[in-house]
C-alpha cells in the first residue's frame, strides 16, 4: 500500500494537469485576442502565435500545492507562502513585460527581491565552510540567473516541456524516495502536472506560448526545489538536473558578453536556436534536449544512491561530456550536399 504522502504528491501530478488545461482552454479566446506574440527578426515562430500559457501553469501549481498543503504529511505552510507569494509576484512582472516591454532595471529589481526573500529563509548551509554572506550573495545571483535563463531558453516549441518535465519529475522520485522534504516533493509534483497539462498547446506547431508569465515563476519555483535538493545533501544533482539549461545560457551570455554585445537583449544566438538553423527540425531539437535531461536525471539520482567522491565525480564527467556532445551538435552547420552526379565517398 502506498503511503499517504506517497498518495497525495502522486494525486497532485494529475490535479494540476487537469487544471492547467481547463484553464488554457478558457483563456484562449481572451489571449488570441490581447496577448498575440508577432514574428520578428529573433523569433522561432512564423505567424502570431497567442502567448500567456503561463497564467494556466502558474494558477495551477499554486492553487493544487495551496489545497494540498493541508494534509499534515506535507506541512511547511510559511515556506509554501513564501513561495506562492514570489511566484506570483514574478508572473504579474512577466504578464506585465508580456504586454508592455519594462527597463531591464525594473526587471532584475523584482527578480532579486523575490530571489532573495527565498534565499533569506532558507534553512540550512549550502557551503558550510563559507561565510553565511557569501553563501546567501552566491545563492541570490544564482538564483537571479536561473530565473533568467529559464526565459531565455524558453524560445522553441515544446523547449521548456523538455526542460522542466524530466527535471519535475525527477525531484518528484527523489521526493518519494525520501532524498528530498515533502514540501518540495509536493511543488515538484504540482510543476510537473501543469507542464503536461501545458504541454499538448504547446507541440510543435506551438497554439500556445508560456509568455514571460510562465517563465519567469517556472525558473522561479525550479531554482527554490533545486536549492532544497542541494540543503538535503545532493548538491552534484542539483547541478546535474539543469546542465543542458545551464550551459546553453551560460556559454551563449559569455559569448555575446565577449563581442560587446547587449546580453539582456532578445537574440537568436542559442545553440538550440542554431540547431534549427543547421538542418535540424524542432521536434528533432526538443527530443534530443529532453533525451539529455532524462541521462542527466539518472546521473543525478546516482550521485544520491551511491554518494562517494568516485562516483559524483564520474557523474559530474558524464553529464558534462552529454551536454557538450549536443550543444556541438546543435552549433555544428550541416555538410553540404554533393553536387548532381559527383561521386559520392
Amino acid at each position: 500500500m502506498p503511503s499517504a504522502f506517497a498518495t497525495i504528491v502522486l494525486l497532485a501530478v494529475p490535479l494540476a494537469a487537469a487544471l492547467a488545461a481547463g484553464l488554457i482552454l478558457r483563456l484562449r479566446p481572451f489571449l488570441q485576442r490581447y496577448a498575440l506574440a508577432r514574428p520578428n527578426a529573433r523569433s522561432s515562430h512564423t505567424v502570431p502565435t497567442p502567448q500567456g500559457g503561463g497564467i494556466a501553469v502558474v494558477t495551477a501549481l499554486v492553487t493544487i500545492s495551496g489545497l494540498l498543503i493541508a494534509a499534515p504529511e506535507i506541512g511547511g505552510r510559511p515556506d509554501w507562502i513564501r513561495l506562492a507569494g514570489c511566484t506570483l509576484a514574478l508572473a504579474l512582472l512577466g504578464a506585465v513585460d508580456d504586454l508592455r516591454p519594462l527597463p531591464a532595471s525594473l526587471r532584475l529589481a523584482v527578480q532579486a527581491a523575490a530571489v532573495g526573500l527565498l534565499v533569506w529563509h532558507l534553512d540550512g548551509r549550502l557551503l558550510p565552510g563559507a561565510p553565511l554572506w557569501l553563501e546567501r550573495g552566491l545563492a541570490l545571483l544564482a538564483g537571479v540567473w536561473f530565473v533568467n535563463l529559464t526565459n531565455f531558453m524558453d524560445g522553441l516549441d515544446w523547449m521548456s516541456v523538455a526542460e522542466i518535465v524530466p527535471v519535475a519529475g525527477a525531484l518528484l522520485l527523489l521526493g518519494l524516495a525520501g532524498y528530498l522534504q515533502p514540501l518540495p516533493a509536493l511543488v515538484a509534483a504540482c510543476l510537473l502536472g501543469a507542464m503536461l497539462g501545458f504541454a499538448p498547446f504547446n507541440r510543435p506547431v506551438a497554439r500556445l506560448f508560456l509568455g514571460d508569465v510562465g517563465s519567469l515563476p517556472i525558473g522561479l519555483v525550479t531554482a527554490w526545489l533545486l536549492c532544497h535538493l542541494a540543503l538535503a545533501g545532493g548538491l552534484a544533482a542539483a547541478v546535474l538536473l539543469p546542465l543542458v539549461y545551464l550551459a546553453d545560457a551560460s556559454l551563449t551570455l559569455a559569448a555575446r558578453a565577449a563581442r560587446g554585445e547587449r546580453v539582456w537583449e532578445a537574440h537568436r544566438g542559442h545553440h538550440y536556436q542554431r540547431a534549427t538553423v543547421n538542418g535540424l527540425t524542432v521536434p528533432g531539437v526538443v527530443a534530443r534536449v529532453f533525451a539529455v535531461n532524462t541521462a542527466l536525471a539518472a546521473l543525478a539520482a546516482a550521485t544520491l544512491l551511491w554518494p562517494s567522491w568516485p562516483v559524483t565525480v564520474g557523474a559530474l564527467a558524464a553529464g558534462l561530456a552529454l551536454v557538450a556532445a549536443l550543444l556541438r551538435r546543435f552549433a555544428r552547420a550541416p555538410a553540404p550536399a554533393p553536387a548532381e552526379g559527383a561521386a559520392r565517398p
